[in-house]
């Protein structure tokens, strides 16, 4: 056994993965099975949303499709800071993440249900399981090692890539299930997938040790019933208010996803609103959140048009472009899986150079050089769509180089928004920040997924056109304000 890994985790004598606590392989096949149903179920899911009534879809226009699909992801991200305080405070990692994969599950069995009210409850509850299981499966990876541990980059670097061999794999078979079969034969697919994962869980508890076993902060006693009182509470609240909206006539996709954009911008706002008012953090650690601030708004910005590849682009690759090969026309969702092989490769790359730049580079001007590459693959895909005015067909080789330049984008930005994160978190709030740093995702998706909506209204060169200026622009003034915020950041690089 490692003299590395913590005594919670006590890993069998001689059991290993690829050198690291056996417990690491659990957690790697849960998350890479979560991953895949995530990442297949959403791979066809504006497709399906979008198609035709007569070919199994809900015929629902591009412009609700791409918002309910930017508000799926928003809440999805948004979830898991409920998640999170569930595990810290009443349950524990550990079986936060057993029923969170449980939900999930039954969220994809529900859509395969061939109805067409199965899909929103669907994501309901997938939305709910992933708040449980995501953050905290995470949370358990680290509590196999010391925290000064020099494998638990390493470990962590495996769990990476879990997560990228599921989002590789997903579409592939639910792509080619869904479009070419029949749509909700897909969504069963990753209802399989999520049931392996928790199957695999349950059998691979023993190597677990006590990682997560136990809540890191526990409410006890009236604590403990005032809380899960006023969780009743606000659930009968939100109840009550979509029944009302429902009698009214008012409960339709576009009222719920605007309702839901709403909610996710004014927690994101009270969220910093309570960190910088909060008189018991220091003055330099509130220096720093309002660089963080910045930091957070570029992030956002970012996911805004990156995450888009689901919906936006997806469409564009149902419609726009040339996907047959020796007689074979491969499902347009194939080209979802082109993201995270490009990650897997990418990523070392992108750690040997931050390390061999070290502090020549600072935070700020490589969350601008993201925002900069981001805005460039939108420009690229303004070309693309011009090439294709008229209806012809593009090669998908331009949605390959598109996703190349934001995966390069992304590398610049989301490892070291994630360290940043860690960085410059007041002492206070060290547990909270990586739920604000979901927050940034979460809020991008949801105005991202409105701003799609455009997409079906303006030109499609003149949109992405727009945004991509749009966000080169941004890096650019990024670029400009470096220092200002570097000295927020007060001797943070």
């Amino acid at each position: 056994m490692s003299s590395d890994a913590p005594v919670g985790a006590r890993p069998p004598a001689g059991k290993t993965f690829f050198g690291h606590p056996r417990a690491l392989s659990t957690l790697f096949l849960t998350e890479m099975w979560e991953r895949f149903s995530f990442y297949g179920m959403r791979a066809i899911l504006v497709l399906y949303l979008t198609a035709a009534v007569a070919d199994g879809g809900l015929d629902l226009g591009e412009s609700s499709a791409n918002a309910v699909y930017g508000t799926y992801n928003a809440m999805v991200y948004l979830m898991a800071l409920p998640g999170g305080w569930v595990a810290d405070r009443l349950i524990g990692a550990r079986r936060s993440v057993l029923w969170g994969g449980v939900v999930i599950a039954a969220g994809h069995y529900v859509m395969a249900i061939p109805t067409g009210w199965s899909v929103f409850a669907g994501m309901a509850l997938i939305v709910l399981g992933t708040g449980l299981l995501k953050p905290n499966i995470s949370t358990m990876v680290g509590d196999l090692y010391e925290r000064d541990s020099p494998r638990r980059d390493a470990g962590f670097s495996i769990f990476y890539m879990g997560i990228n061999l599921g989002a590789f794999i997903a579409p592939l078979i639910t792509g080619f299930l869904g479009e070419k079969i029949n749509w909700h034969l897909g969504f069963g697919a990753a209802a399989v997938g999520m049931t392996f994962g928790v199957l695999q869980y349950v059998l691979g508890r023993r190597n677990l040790g006590d990682a997560g076993a136990r809540p890191a902060d526990p409410l006890l006693g009236a604590d403990r019933r005032r809380a899960l009182t006023r969780a009743g509470v606000a659930s009968v609240v939100v109840l009550t208010a979509g029944l009302v909206l429902l009698l009214a006539g008012w409960f339709t996709v576009d009222t719920v996803v605007n309702l839901l954009t709403v909610v996710t911008v004014l927690v994101t706002v009270g969220y910093f609103a309570r960190i910088l008012t909060d008189r018991e953090i220091s003055g330099t650690e509130r220096s720093r959140m309002k660089a963080y601030v910045w930091l957070f708004l570029f992030a956002a910005s970012f996911w805004l048009i990156y995450d888009q590849a689901g919906s936006v682009l997806n469409i564009f690759a149902a419609d726009r472009t040339d996907r047959s090969v020796g007689g074979f026309t491969f499902p347009a969702s194939w080209l979802q899986s082109v993201n995270p092989v490009l990650i897997i490769i990418g990523a070392p790359l992108a750690a040997a150079l931050w390390l061999k730049l070290g502090h020549r580079v600072s935070t700020p001007a490589k969350f601008a050089v993201g925002l900069v590459l981001n805005g460039l693959s939108f420009v690229l895909m303004a070309a693309a769509a011009r090439a294709a005015v008229g209806g012809d067909l593009v090669s998908p080789l331009w949605l390959v180089a598109v996703y190349a330049i934001q995966v390069a984008g992304e590398l610049s930005l989301s490892p070291v928004g994630l360290s940043a994160t860690t960085k410059l978190a007041p002492v206070k709030y060290a547990s909270q920040m990586l739920g604000l740093w979901f927050l940034a995702t979460a809020v991008g998706d949801a105005i991202g997924g409105q701003v799609a909506r455009l997409a079906d209204t303006w030109s499609q060169p003149v949109y992405f056109l727009t945004f991509g200026l749009a966000s080169v622009v941004l890096g650019l003034a990024a670029v400009m304000f470096t220092r200002q915020i570097r000295q927020l950041m007060a001797g943070i690089h």
